[in-house]
């Protein structure tokens, strides 16, 4: 059952894949925002993924983070997903992240308890429109 409180942490090294300049998000060698809210995003479903029925699943539908300090390339960050609300379909996470000099990003993430199945199958229906 989903019930605010329950939360996850990911944890991963800065590598050159994860820097502005590489996804092309700025020209600096520091970790990107969108590395950084992908991370707070992958805390966030697998949280509440083992509470979820057989075939369903969450898909994001807010994201308002604010990325506040720059991590290097070879420091670890973590972000952490904590839910804080649950309203029909519709999960709240507050959402941190920080490396071993304290806060980098926080905001609030939402996302949608959705039915793998039928959500893929409306999806695929998209590229058969346009045929």
């Amino acid at each position: 059952m989903l019930q605010p409180g329950i939360s996850a942490e990911v944890t991963f090294p800065v590598t050159n894949h994860f820097t502005a300049k590489s996804v092309g998000s700025g020209a600096l060698e520091v970790l990107a925002t969108p590395i950084m809210i992908a991370k707070m995003e992958q805390a966030a479903w697998t949280a509440v993924a083992p509470h979820l029925e057989e075939g369903a699943g969450t898909v994001g539908t807010l994201m308002n983070v604010q990325h506040v300090s720059a991590t290097p390339v070879g420091m670890e960050v973590t972000c952490k997903a904590e839910l804080t609300a649950v309203e029909g379909r519709k999960l709240v996470y507050r959402v941190t992240a920080w490396d071993a000099k304290g806060p980098i990003g926080e905001g609030v993430h939402e996302r949608a308890v959705i039915q793998n199945d039928r959500f893929l199958s409306k999806a695929r229906k998209k590229l058969e429109a346009g045929e």
